[in-house]
């Protein structure tokens, strides 16, 4: 089949490298358009357009998909759109263009956790189980009926980063067994989601990274697992940010005030949180380097009932 691939970031490059590989052709490449980042606001290029300069495959950065842009992917007389992690949506005339269908690999077990950020917010929520479900696309963000999926289990060490690997090799498996069948002329089994089930999953914002030390120990520990790499969870102290990368929830160890330092010591820093604590493991000062809690406690004077948040 001769298929157009859409898709932006990290998730999106094992299924793009697997359909190269295959027995069909990508004609073309469809990203998000460069974006200014850091210090001196530097134009950067996205993981799928790095990765398809290297291949020598056609890309296009649509500002808009408008016109211009229905025309130039209407010419390329394609079979199948597929559509992994891109960043825009696809309306009705777009997702008809090509000869046989538009299919999204979405990287949740549809309908729970539609939207930008299924994998953060499977983490963050305290799940067990994830996966990848490829759909045929609809208007209707992530509502598509279904085609195949793949369960992935949660490890409690797990952080959106990691789970994000898992989900993007067994999505990919899912996905070109889908473009087999589909090429091969089978019949498949469009399976209607059930829209009273469905959960939602936004795009992360800064906020969403700020640890609130009146929550459980575990709904803390998942947060820190589920907003990396971005936005990170952090807490204030002394006017500036700690971000903190690596924590383990424990029962009540002390403590008067939710955010007061228990105690320190080589295993971590010991924070007071609703019915018990958090040992901070890996962090960084803003302005500073990563570290452990050993290296930073060396460097900084923190100290036993000062307060966090």
């Amino acid at each position: 089949m001769n298929i157009v691939f859409f898709g932006t970031s990290d998730f999106a490059l094992l299924p793009l490298e697997r359909l190269l590989e295959s027995p069909h052709k990508v004609l073309a490449v469809v990203t998000r358009p460069d974006i200014k980042k850091g210090r001196f606001l530097k134009l950067s290029e996205n993981p799928v357009k790095i990765f398809s300069k290297n291949n020598n495959i056609k890309i296009f950065q649509f500002e808009e998909l408008g016109s211009g842009a229905f025309k130039a992917l209407k010419g390329l007389e394609t079979d199948l759109f597929v559509v992994v992690s891109y960043g825009k949506i696809l309306k009705k005339d777009f997702l008809e263009i090509p000869k046989y269908c538009s299919i999204n690999l979405h990287g949740s077990l549809l309908p729970k956790y539609r939207g930008a950020a299924p994998i953060n917010w499977a983490i963050i929520k305290g799940e067990k189980l994830s996966g990848a479900t490829v759909i045929k696309m609809s208007e209707k963000m992530d509502a598509g009926d279904t085609i195949m999926k793949a369960e992935v289990p949660i490890d409690d060490s797990d952080t959106s980063i990691t789970l994000a690997r898992k989900i993007s090799e067994a999505g990919t498996k899912i996905l070109l067994g889908v473009c087999y069948e589909i090429a091969s002329g089978k019949a498949i089994n469009f399976a209607p989601q059930d829209n009273n089930l469905a959960t939602f999953a936004p795009k992360l914002k800064k906020s969403d990274g700020l640890i609130n030390w009146a929550r459980a120990p575990l709904d803390i520990h998942n947060l820190v697992r589920g907003v990396q790499p971005w936005p990170g969870a952090f807490t204030p102290y002394k006017g500036k940010a700690i971000k903190i990368f690596k924590t383990e929830p424990l029962e009540n160890k002390g403590g008067s005030k939710t955010g007061e330092i228990i105690s320190l010591g080589n295993s971590g820093i010991l924070v007071k949180c609703l019915k018990g604590a958090i040992l901070i493991k890996e962090l960084q000062l803003e302005g500073k380097k990563r570290m452990d809690s050993r290296d930073f406690l060396i460097g900084n004077k923190i100290k036993p009932g000062e307060m966090l948040g």
